[in-house]
């Protein structure tokens, strides 16, 4: 009987070792399975294409837009075995992701749970209007375009900011963003951006300045902004309208007038539009414009929050080339530096030129003895 029992005891233990011999060997099967599909590059893929992964999205999500797009996914239990080998699962990562040739899915899971995302850039130019800024933002992609149908109140009830005008409100600088982000989502990062570097040029401000709100300083600044390119100067002419406030002088800048005339702009000023009175016109009307007139950079935001300090009331461009200007304390010489302007301009004006441009030079030479006093508020002239 005893035998008989040990008999049976081996041959239990023969048929358990042999069913684990199988299950081992199966599982071995089934590893290299598994090992083969996760290395195996995904066929069906094309040179820059791409796999968006929108807020929301499931693995098995994820392996439906794979198959919709035409890659050979394999079966969605082999992702879901590697997605948990991987530590993946549940942990996918909002973006949009690179599908080249040669992917696995191993690599594919691997960059969506680290969030190797491909990104973009968009950047805002210093001096930009919110015209210059839409027209940018409806030609950057992949961005969704939400802001396309809304208009300035919209757009700012939309960022959460209702009642505020958009102009001067966005900073400049490069945003990087990816694939499912709008350009909502690029204008609110802008837009705090801003809103920060407003503040700390506010706070780190010459006490003695005109300036009465940060909101002044960034109307200010956006003017600075548009009068020159010259870093040195920035600050030269902060100052300068500084002195021209505390007077009581009109501001008599170019740059606000361009921004009143708006789209119908055509690159000259004339005598009928520095006398034609809009909100913007700081030739008929005292103080600041109502809004910024562009987007100022944080070098004009500095030199507007610390202007530099001089006797200077005037200033014309050089006209020769630089870019620079040419400043002055008093109306005479002020009068004196036009002379050089337009003698400049002249000399710089090339042969044959069309008798149009002649009236043009010449209006331009009108409208600047037009600014002659009132002695109280002569004019800036650029």
């Amino acid at each position: 009987m005893a035998e008989k029992k040990r008999k049976r005891g081996c041959g239990c233990l023969i048929v358990i070792v042999v069913l684990l011999a199988a299950l081992a060997a199966a599982g071995a099967w089934l590893w290299q399975r598994y090992d083969a599909f996760a290395a195996t590059p995904m066929s069906g893929l094309e040179k820059g294409e791409t796999l968006l992964v929108e807020r929301g999205d499931s693995l098995p999500t994820v392996v439906r837009k794979l198959r919709a797009a035409g890659v050979e996914v394999g079966e969605p239990m082999q992702w879901r075995v590697l997605a948990k080998q991987l530590g993946a699962a549940g942990r996918l990562q909002v973006g949009e992701y690179a599908l080249e040739p040669g992917t696995s899915p191993r690599a594919l899971l691997i960059a969506m749970r680290d969030g190797k995302i491909i990104s973009y850039r968009f950047t805002i130019v210093d001096g930009w209007n919110m015209r210059d800024l839409r027209a940018a933002l409806a030609r950057a992609t992949p961005l969704k375009q939400q802001i396309g149908q809304l208009d300035d109140s919209a757009l700012m009830k939309a960022l959460g900011h209702p009642g505020q005008h958009p102009e001067g409100r966005f900073l400049p600088e490069t945003y990087q963003y990816t694939g499912g982000d709008s350009d909502l989502d690029v204008l609110k990062r802008a837009y705090a951006a801003m809103d920060k570097a407003v503040a700390a040029a506010w706070a780190a401000r010459d006490p003695n300045s005109v300036l009465k709100s940060p909101a002044e300083l960034l109307i200010m600044a956006s003017i600075v902004e548009k009068e020159t390119g010259i870093p040195e100067e920035r600050a030269q002419i902060a100052g300068l309208f500084e002195r021209r406030l505390k007077l009581g002088m009109k501001l008599e800048t170019d740059p606000t007038v361009i921004y009143g005339i708006g789209a119908a702009y055509d690159g000259n000023i004339r005598k009928r539009d520095l006398q034609t009175d809009t909100p913007y016109n700081t030739y008929t009307r005292v103080g600041l414009p109502p809004t910024p007139i562009a987007m100022p950079g944080l070098a004009a935001l500095k030199a507007t929050a610390n202007p530099a300090p001089g006797d200077a009331l005037f200033f014309v461009a050089s006209g020769d080339g630089s870019g620079r200007s040419l400043f002055a304390a008093t109306y005479a010489q002020h009068q004196a530096n036009v002379r050089i302007y337009l003698q400049r301009y002249r000399q710089n004006q090339t042969r044959g030129q069309p008798e149009e441009g002649k009236a043009v030079l010449e209006e331009a030479a009108e409208a600047t003895d037009a600014q002659a006093p009132a002695p109280a508020s002569p004019g800036a002239t650029r």
